[in-house]
């Protein structure tokens, strides 16, 4: 009887450490926009939520909030500024004018891919040039779609006029002017509202990437695509300070190992990973797919997107910021970047 009692308390006692060591775990809440079953929240951040969690010694857990769950999609980065998450992920572009150097990324002819697009971003940061855009969060690492082209349920785009009167769902006010520039009415609205408003005629079309349409079930709504590559959509992955400076240093150790240019390529990897599936869904569903190789010296393509990225230099300049001294590094980052991808 006392050797049963005492593999009873024995148990008992293992069982309580198990609790108080699961109690003493720190549970960081990440907030992001993207569907629980997307390729970019398992692949992307569950697989970044399992890393910390192994390297810490199950000492920091990430409780993950996704599809808007913890805050809207335009609220994400303000959520974690003020502490309602200790980290988000989200497009910079749906906070109009808040990353303007940082956008300077989303040009057409920075980035051909999510990988190169993301070690561009990344660059930019790590060496200084967007520092005072993120001062009030602590930035992880930053990624980017691929480039964005036109996809429409009803419209075969071959030349920009042929978007003349379109209602097209444009992901940031930088895409919005070119698309406006094209002829269409740009629509802003964030991406997992795209789905009900375009089955509701809202919209005409969007401008995505096709990572997005697989991603957001798109591919389900639209028939015709036009594989011009016009913009690029940025992402910040960004955590609180104040729950950054709360945690040990041990645990910094881990956030701050898992920081930086590794985490950007790996999201990028994704990105260009699932563009390829996203295509191929449209191919297989039998839609048209139209393909503007570069589209900078394309003679219909080509002014509108010189008007774009002009314009937005301006403006940026305008505000008293160095948007050209950016955008040669963005040009210069490119070229490396995609020397180290070759």
């Amino acid at each position: 009887m006392n050797r049963v009692l005492s593999r009873c308390l024995l148990a008992a006692s293992i069982a309580a450490i198990t609790t108080a060591s699961a109690q003493a775990a720190t549970t960081l809440r990440m907030a992001h926009f993207w569907p629980g079953a997307s390729g970019i929240n398992q692949d992307i951040f569950e697989a970044w939520a399992d890393t910390i969690e192994e390297e810490s010694g199950g000492e920091l857990r990430v409780e993950m909030f996704p599809s808007g769950t913890l805050a809207k999609p335009d609220a994400i980065y303000e959520a974690v500024g003020n502490g309602i998450a200790d980290i988000g992920a989200t497009a910079q572009g749906y906070t109009a004018g808040r990353f303007p150097l940082s956008q300077i990324v989303e040009l057409p002819g920075v980035a051909t891919n999510a990988t190169q697009g993301a070690c561009v971003l990344q660059t930019l940061y790590d060496d200084g040039h967007l520092d005072e855009e993120y001062a009030d969060t602590r930035p992880l690492f930053m990624f980017t779609t691929g480039p964005g082209g036109i996809h429409t349920i009803d419209t075969d785009v071959q030349v920009p006029s042929d978007l003349e009167g379109l209602r097209i769902r444009r992901p940031t006010a930088v895409a919005g002017e070119m698309l406006e520039a094209m002829g269409a009415n740009p629509v802003g609205m964030p991406a997992p509202e795209i789905y009900t408003a375009m089955q509701r005629g809202v919209v005409d079309g969007l401008s995505f990437p096709w990572e997005g349409l697989k991603g957001f079930r798109i591919n389900e709504l639209v028939n015709y695509h036009t594989e011009v590559p016009f913009y690029t959509l940025i992402f910040v992955a960004t955590m609180s300070q104040n729950s950054y400076d709360r945690l040990s240093p041990e645990q910094q150790a881990v956030i701050d190992a898992n920081s930086g240019m590794k985490w950007a390529e790996n999201a990028g990897a994704v990105f260009d990973r699932l563009d390829v599936e996203g295509k191929q869904e449209a191919r297989d569903a039998g839609h048209t797919i139209r393909e503007i190789e570069n589209p900078l010296e394309n003679p219909d393509w080509q002014a509108p997107l010189e008007l774009g990225i002009e314009s937005y230099l301006t403006q940026v300049e305008e505000r008293g910021l160095p948007a050209r001294e950016v955008y040669e590094a963005a040009l210069a980052a490119s070229e490396s970047c995609a020397e180290d991808q070759g």
